[in-house]
C-alpha cells in the first residue's frame, strides 16, 4: 500500500473545489434567465453544482421556458461568460494553488476531472508557466457525467493509477460520489454546499496548510 509514500496521483475537481468559480456559473445562469420567462432562483443554481452541464442544461432549458437554443447552444453561451470571468481573475480557492505547487514538485501525478467543457479546463491548466496537470478529463470527453463514475476512472487509467492509490478533491455532493463510486481516497472540501458527514467520508473544511503529510495518513488504517 501507499502507507509510507505520497498518493499515486492527485485528482482535481474545478469549479468550487481548485477554484472559486460557481458564482460565475451563477451570474451566467441568472444573465441567460433574464431573457426568458421561466423562474431561476437561486437555490435552482446550487441544485446543478457538480453534475454533467448537458444534464444541467437541460434543467435550465426546461424551467426558463428556452425555445429557441439547443442544450449545446445553452452550454456554449454559459461557457463564454464563465469563461470571460476568467479571463479576468482566476480566482483559486485557499491552499489549492499552494497544493498544487507542492505535489508538483514533488513529481506526483495529477489530474483535472471536471464537468465543465474541456475548452475552460484547459483555460485554467494552461494557466501555467509548466505542466502541472498531466491529465484534462472535461465533461465533453466522457458519455456518463458525474455523479457517475466514468470521468474518474478515465482520468485514473490515462495516468496509468488504481483510483484506490488515488485521492480526489472535490466540493459538491455529485462529484463526490462520482470519486467514492471510483473507488478513490475521495475528499470533500465544502464550499457553497453541505456534505453529510457520513461514516468513512474524508470532510477537509479548508485547503488551508494541509501538507503532503496529510495526503500521506489518509491511505494509514
Amino acid at each position: 500500500m501507499l502507507a509510507q509514500n505520497l498518493p499515486a496521483a492527485v485528482l482535481w475537481d474545478l469549479d468550487g473545489t481548485l477554484i472559486d468559480s460557481e458564482h460565475y456559473w451563477m451570474l451566467s445562469e441568472q444573465a441567460l434567465a433574464s431573457r426568458y420567462p421561466g423562474e431561476w432562483k437561486h437555490e435552482d443554481g446550487l441544485d446543478l453544482i457538480g453534475l454533467a452541464l448537458p444534464v444541467s442544461c437541460q434543467i435550465m432549458k426546461e424551467r426558463m421556458g428556452i425555445p429557441d437554443l439547443s442544450i449545446d447552444e445553452i452550454m456554449h453561451e454559459l461557457t463564454d461568460g464563465v469563461l470571460a470571468n476568467l479571463e479576468r481573475e482566476i480566482p483559486w480557492r485557499p491552499g489549492a494553488l499552494e497544493l498544487l505547487q507542492a505535489l508538483n514538485a514533488a513529481g506526483v501525478k495529477q489530474g483535472l476531472v471536471t464537468m465543465s467543457m474541456r475548452r475552460m479546463a484547459l483555460t485554467v491548466a494552461n494557466s501555467f508557466d509548466r505542466e502541472i496537470f498531466q491529465i484534462v478529463v472535461a465533461g465533453d470527453d466522457v458519455t456518463n457525467g458525474k455523479p457517475h463514475p466514468e470521468a474518474y476512472l478515465k482520468a485514473a487509467a490515462a495516468l496509468g493509477v488504481n483510483p484506490e492509490h488515488c485521492v480526489a478533491f472535490e466540493d459538491s455532493m455529485n462529484g463526490l460520489r462520482s470519486a467514492e463510486a471510483a473507488g478513490t481516497k475521495a475528499v470533500a472540501v465544502p464550499n457553497m454546499m453541505q456534505i453529510p458527514d457520513l461514516d468513512g467520508r474524508i470532510i477537509w473544511p479548508t485547503l488551508q496548510n494541509v501538507e503532503l503529510q496529510h495526503l500521506i495518513d489518509l491511505f494509514v488504517a
